[in-house]
């Protein structure tokens, strides 16, 4: 394929706007629900209404961006333009998602609703167009897995640095106020996501051109709804991302308060978590060369299931050592599978294109965004449910049944949930071999070079 090879330059910069959009995710996943309980003060009620109201206005958000993707494009190309016209509105949202007013509740309720519903949109607005890039990056399905793996590794190294620079400098520079140091911490986070997507808008080229004929709406959903192998990937999607983040929501809880750890402990427990997943990416590129990727997605997360229910088992209140150590495990396996996912979304774009005759691209990526989005809605609605289930009280010795939920919440029921995403593999069958009668069926049908 001529003129389809990227450089290893432009694979950094493609993966350096996950690296940007990871400062909202991991911040969501790890940190947003301490943050709101123990810092901001909010109630665990009104925090499970206002996860699952949010990402609705999330998800409508991002169906609306794959419509705009799918009808605009600029000079710089469809997707490349929104990373450069969004950076900085995505930063200042980010901002102040994590600024305390000194205010009422009522007040700080409100405050609360409105900077993370805006922080939502902005990041439907680079994240439907970032997700959507791989598409037209390449026409290679190996570079642009190679360029996924890039993106996951660089994605962790955000995580990462998340996990680290904030509780240790919320600590550091709210001299005693955490409300203030957690503002200065993810000043600072946003500020580099901005420069981040920047970086990634001016490194990245859109070397492939889909003819994608307008569509109306309800035609569009008809044709995806008759795409079985994008809809197996909608269900595994939602599943998945609940099993993240109802565990990474309570793993700072896991830590405070079931291993009774400190600031800095905290922080290494967050860190050997994203470390491991770090280990994972690089670990995923070099199994998919020998081994079938599709069956590495399945196994893994079963396997997760049943890690999760070893540190249910085995692991006792202050047991720091051990819980490190089958926590980096846990968070290697689960991560196994996350350069394939992102690549067979394109995948099955192009096996809808085979079996319907038409593409359906910008829905198709806004769809996933969108059961991402659900996913992350219904896991926050039950994270928030089940701390006021469990009696959880902040910044307070936790009785046995709190602790007993806390631990219940980092292991089983986000084991089950990844149990199920495995299992539903099973249905999935685009392999090497399967998509490679997929694309010499389409030919050169529906791609033009540039």
């Amino acid at each position: 394929m001529s003129n389809q090879k990227m450089s290893v330059f432009e694979k950094i910069g493609f993966g350096a706007g996950d690296m940007a959009l990871n400062v909202v995710i991991s911040s969501m996943m790890l940190m947003i629900t301490f943050f709101y309980t123990d810092i901001y003060g909010l109630k665990t009620t009104d925090l499970a209404l206002l996860f699952g109201l949010v990402k609705i206005v999330g998800a409508i958000a991002d169906l609306i961006m794959g419509q705009i993707t799918d009808r605009v494009t600029m000079r710089w190309g469809r997707y490349r333009p929104w990373l450069l016209l969004l950076a900085v509105p995505y930063g200042v949202s980010v901002f102040f998602v994590f600024t305390t007013p000194d205010w009422g509740y009522s007040a700080k309720l409100l405050w609360a609703y409105s900077t993370y519903i805006i922080m939502t949109l902005m990041t439907s607005g680079v994240g439907v167009s970032y997700i959507s890039l791989p598409s037209v990056l390449s026409k290679d399905p190996q570079e642009v897995l190679s360029a996924n793996g890039y993106r996951l590794f660089l994605a962790k190294v955000g995580a990462f640095m998340v996990t680290v620079v904030v509780p240790l400098l919320s600590e550091r520079w709210g001299a005693g106020n955490p409300a203030a140091g957690y503002q200065a911490a993810m000043a600072l986070m946003a500020a580099m996501g901005v420069l981040l997507f920047l970086f990634s808008f001016a490194t990245t080229n859109e070397r492939v051109k889909h003819d994608i004929k307008r569509q109306p709406l309800l035609e569009q959903v008809k044709v995806l709804m008759k795409n079985d192998q994008w809809l197996i990937l909608c269900a595994v999607c939602v599943t998945g991302t609940i099993g993240y983040v109802v565990r990474g929501s309570v793993a700072i809880y896991y830590a405070k308060y079931y291993l009774h750890a400190d600031a800095a402990t905290i922080s290494a427990f967050l860190s050997t978590g994203v470390a491991a997943a770090i280990l994972s990416m690089v670990a995923s590129t070099w199994i998919t060369k020998f081994y079938c990727k599709i069956k590495l997605f399945r196994w893994t997360q079963i396997g997760v299931g049943v890690i999760s229910a070893a540190i249910y088992f085995v692991v006792k209140p202050g047991d720091t050592a051990l819980a490190f150590v089958l926590y980096f495990l846990l968070s290697f396996v689960v991560d196994l599978h996350a350069p394939v996912f992102w690549s067979a979304i394109a995948e099955t774009i192009d096996y809808g294109v085979v079996k319907t005759g038409k593409r359906v691209s910008g829905f198709a990526f806004g769809g996933i965004s969108v059961c991402q989005k659900a996913g992350m809605g219904i896991a926050g609605a039950l994270v928030g449910f089940l701390l006021s289930y469990f009696q959880y009280q902040p910044n307070v010795e936790q009785t046995p049944f709190a602790l007993h939920g806390i631990v219940l919440m980092l292991t089983l029921i986000p084991g089950f949930f990844h149990t199920i995403m495995g299992l539903l593999m099973f249905k999935y069958r685009l392999n090497d071999d399967y998509y490679a009668q997929v694309k010499q069926a389409m030919g050169v049908k529906g791609y033009v070079a540039v």
